[in-house]
């Protein structure tokens, strides 16, 4: 084969070059259109100016979550709990000594009959060694909480150290400490624990004045115990409460927060943190896109107290306050939000010294407007501790500056006994049919049954449903105290209050329970009585 293909003759070697170089001209051609051929794989898609733009724009994006993140990690660590002695020493416990005698070896048993016959019976089992106690596992607590201070304080939510008898701190570069000083803080569900350890890192505490709806933010923590964590998401709302702790400002965010999480960091894009992860709402025990933080401004007051004095203290008004809702906004002539409302002013209180009165729209505190019970309550008790401030007030349609000198909140303050509704017994006095009420005067009987302090008033022993008071929100048990402002302590007291307003234009109460007081308004579009 090898001589047959050498042997041929010059003209047929001239041939087989020519088309040796065309072939490999049209192969060069081919080649060079293949990147235009595979384009549509992902090749021009990233050469457009829009679609360069977006990757730009995917690109820091991605590395502010990467800078910020890397920020903030030596800052994080997991918290770990373990039980009190007492907790432990329950949980271990096996079958008590006398567990026998709760075993049907007695004549009332269903073995009754036997062992009355044969007494050696109950003699051999009761002398049979007692089974050692199995130990059952001491459960543990895992949560999460962020350096604050290059000393060892680190703050976290109460409630992840709020049943410990002992608590391990691990870092994220592995090491592990016992904290050995833990100072709480209930209200705001915040704690600080301290370590003895050197060479730490702590993060950046940001402004969450400055945080806006929408905001990138990024979750880190130790979900489900996984060490490290972070998540990405938004602030999705701003002043949340949720009812699970006294005083609660939340933010909301959909950055996966998880059992875990409580106590870590919620930062901004700067690396900042903006909020201390807290709580979420869930049907699944897990995430579902709405976790709430605490306010990062509040956790930095309430930590400063605890690391200076050991505890909270916080200035009081001694007032009871109601959101401006648009029915009540309507009755005293303002916009919604635009201002709280004093439903009750307690004796012997800041409040009561500066001529707060019920009724009163409290409209700016200190120089700063208010829209919300939760936003007054904290500007309120941040004020320094028997400072002077003024109060802006609408009462009767008219603007009122008052002075109140702020005092220290007692402990038990903001602590109402409850009241039992009004039983079988209780006899029924005049009724309102058109607003589906019947009253009748409160005794000194009814009101220890309620659990009240005081005996003026008319008690709501009835509300037909579907009525304008049962739309309203009245329920039997409750005392109305005022209508239109007007004080009421008999049925003909309420009669002429109501004349004085046409139930189409809407009637103002004043309700009271043993958890407090509340406006409410009637209102009928029909007007009729």
């Amino acid at each position: 084969m090898r001589e047959k293909l050498f042997s041929k003759p010059p003209k047929m070697w001239g041939a087989l070059l020519v088309g040796m170089v065309g072939g490999g001209l049209l192969l060069w051609q081919l080649l060079g259109s293949w990147p235009h051929a595979g384009a549509q794989v992902g090749g021009p898609a990233l050469q457009t100016p829009a679609a360069q733009e977006g990757f730009n724009y995917a690109e820091s994006l991605s590395r502010a979550f990467r800078e910020a993140a890397e920020k903030t990690l030596p800052a994080v660590v997991m918290i770990r709990t373990l039980p009190g002695e007492d907790r432990q020493s329950r949980s271990r416990r096996g079958m008590p000594p006398d567990s026998w005698e709760e075993f049907p070896f007695d004549e009332e048993g269903p073995f009754g009959d036997l062992f009355r016959m044969h007494p050696e019976l109950r003699r051999f089992f009761r002398e049979i060694p007692q089974m050692p106690s199995i130990p059952q596992p001491v459960p543990e607590g895992v949560g999460s909480g962020v350096i604050i201070d290059p000393s060892g304080i680190i703050l976290t939510n109460n409630h992840v150290v709020r049943e410990a008898g002992q608590i391990l701190v691990r870092l994220h570069d592995g090491r592990e400490f016992e904290a050995k000083d833990v100072k709480r803080d209930p209200k705001t569900d915040l704690a600080i624990v301290r370590i003895e350890a050197k060479d730490l890192k702590a993060a950046r505490l940001g402004d969450s004045d400055k945080v806006q709806v929408g905001d990138w933010v990024l979750a880190l923590g130790q979900p489900f115990g996984l060490e490290g964590t972070v998540t990405a998401g938004i602030i999705s709302a701003k002043g949340r409460g949720l009812g699970i702790a006294p005083r609660e400002n939340f933010l909301q965010t959909d950055a996966a927060i998880n059992p875990g999480n409580s106590g870590g960091p919620l930062v901004n894009l700067n690396g900042e943190v903006i909020g201390i992860n807290t709580a979420i709402t869930t049907r699944s025990g897990g995430y579902q896109g709405v976790g709430f933080a605490v306010p990062v401004n509040l956790a930095k007051w309430v930590a400063e107290q605890l690391i200076r004095k050991g505890k909270v203290e916080r200035a009081y008004l001694g007032v009871a306050i109601q959101m401006l809702t648009p029915q009540l906004a309507e009755q005293f002539g303002l916009k919604v939000q635009e201002g709280v409302v004093v439903t009750d002013v307690f004796p012997n209180t800041p409040g009561e010294a500066a001529g707060l009165k019920p009724g009163d729209v409290i409209l700016e505190f200190a120089g700063v407007k208010v829209s919300k019970p939760a936003e007054l309550q904290e500007i309120v008790e941040r004020s320094p501790i028997n400072s002077q401030q003024n109060i802006t007030v609408l009462r009767d349609g008219q603007r009122l500056t008052l002075q109140v000198t702020v005092r220290e909140q007692p402990e038990d303050y903001g602590l109402t006994r409850r009241g039992r509704m009004p039983g079988r017994g209780l006899e029924r006095g005049g009724s309102v049919e058109d607003l589906g009420l019947e009253l009748e005067p409160l005794t000194p009987e009814v009101a220890r049954q309620l659990g009240l302090d005081f005996t003026e008033g008319l008690v709501i022993t009835h509300v037909r449903p579907n009525s304008v008071a049962a739309l309203a929100g009245l329920e039997s048990g409750q005392v109305v105290v005022q209508v239109n402002r007007m004080p009421v302590k008999t049925m003909e007291d309420f009669r002429k209050a109501l004349e004085k307003s046409p139930l189409e234009k809407g009637v103002l109460l004043l309700v009271r329970t043993a958890q407090g007081s509340r406006f409410v308004v009637l209102k009928s579009s029909s007007g009729t009585r």
